[in-house]
């Protein structure tokens, strides 16, 4: 598609129903991005889809519409699994702004929320499902929840979810599922594990690409730092200053993240933190307080942050290195987003010059390397060696917990690819 087409595209030409088509309008949802009008049209055709988007590119409005569609015109259900809580709730409020009109009601299954309140929602018989893989199967255990009726199943960000090893929840919960029904799997990145899960569940899937797997948005500045470990904070500090705006900052552990957020509040910022270690009270309260603008900080670890859909983080900064290389590029998915510009920031301890080249290798982009006047700048050793590529901590344990699930699927032909 040339530029002169895409400034010309609308929703118009879809296949979409008027009413969801006068409900974009209210949202003032009048352009599709790349991902929604490649895949909008193939999956209310009923074909199965295997979407690879970055973060922040529209992707759950590109299952919203069709499924809505779809369960308007008969009388199944659809499930959708994410990896977090967090994502869990944003993906229902955007059912929530499409569904009402067409009496389709959701509800939300997630960990960390009470078991009865999400019993006593299950009874008024919702027609979409969202769901996290641990409490999904908590209540398929329990008996407490059947999905025989549903006929669409969504895996977002389905990468991520095999990352925190749920690799044998997905699989149970997919032989839960009636085998006559569409699926629809999207991803950042294709690992092979996500391309097994495609030949054995899913029915000749079109592949969706709306950027090569593993690349960054375009519209985000990419530049890293490299300092000794000792000297992060007074970098931070000083890089607060330039940037005035939002700031979501990364650290690679749940006790790191509560220690960077009380050095920022020293430094006088407004600061929140969210990771696991927090209550779902807790997460929402600090999510909701960066969305309004009452934090200027978020700080996060790479699990809890993959729900984080927020349109208008101006800067993403890396305190730590990702420990999975693929995780850098859902951090830096965070910003520039809804075609904002953003800019991601990685800080590098001489040591880690490995770290960077692998990351380099996935996005297939050199990372310029800035220097701050009032920091001493340093240089990657020449003996640094990169770590063990996409090393995923934990996985493997809960992997094995759970290895007497696991089963093999027959292959159901390969994936056709759309560009």
């Amino acid at each position: 598609m040339n530029k002169k087409s895409e400034t010309n595209v609308s929703f118009d030409g879809l296949g979409i129903a008027p009413k969801i088509i006068e409900a974009l309008d209210r949202l003032k949802f009048t352009r599709p991005t790349p991902i929604q009008h490649k895949a909008v049209p193939i999956a209310i055709d009923g074909t199965d889809i295997i979407g690879v988007a970055q973060t922040g590119t529209g992707k759950t409005l590109a299952f919203t519409i069709p499924v809505v569609q779809r369960l308007a015109r008969s009388t199944g259900k659809c499930l959708v699994v994410v990896p977090t809580r967090e994502l869990a709730i944003q993906v229902d409020e955007t059912f929530r702004k499409i569904a009402p009109p067409f009496g389709i009601n959701s509800v939300v299954i997630i960990g960390g929320a009470p078991m009865q309140s999400q019993l006593r929602a299950l009874k008024k018989k919702p027609r979409i499902i969202i769901a996290t893989p641990g409490r999904l199967v908590d209540h398929l255990n329990q008996k407490t929840l059947r999905l025989k009726e549903v006929e669409v199943l969504i895996l977002d960000e389905a990468d991520r979810m095999l990352d925190m090893g749920f690799k044998p929840d997905i699989e149970r919960i997919i032989r839960s599922v009636p085998k006559k029904r569409q699926t629809m799997l999207f991803s950042a990145t294709i690992p092979g594990e996500i391309a097994q899960i495609g030949a054995r569940h899913m029915k000749l899937p079109v592949h969706v690409e709306v950027a090569p797997s593993g690349t960054a948005a375009e519209n985000i500045v990419q530049e890293v730092f490299i300092v000794r470990r000792e000297a992060k904070k007074k970098l931070l500090g000083k890089l607060l200053e330039q940037y005035r705006g939002s700031v979501l900052l990364f650290s690679r552990t749940k006790r790191g993240a509560s220690k960077i957020k009380r050095m920022i509040k020293e430094m006088g910022h407004k600061a929140a933190e969210i990771h696991s270690d927090r209550t779902l009270r807790q997460r929402k309260e600090a999510l909701e307080g960066f969305k309004r603008g009452y934090y200027r900080v978020l700080v996060a670890t790479d699990i809890a942050a993959r729900g984080i859909d927020v349109v208008g983080i101006e800067t993403v900064i890396n305190y730590d290195l990702p420990d999975d290389t693929e995780n850098y590029v859902h951090r830096i998915g965070r910003t520039g987003r809804a075609g904002h510009k953003g800019r991601a920031i990685s800080f590098a301890t001489p040591e880690q010059g490995g770290d960077i080249r692998n990351i380099e290798k996935l996005i297939k982009t050199a990372l310029p390397v800035s220097e701050h006047s009032e920091i001493s700048g340093e240089k990657f050793s020449s003996r640094a060696v990169p770590r063990p590529k996409n090393k995923r901590r934990g996985t493997a344990c809960r992997a094995q917990r759970h290895a007497n699930q696991r089963s093999s699927r027959k292959r159901r032909g390969p994936a056709r690819r759309v560009r």
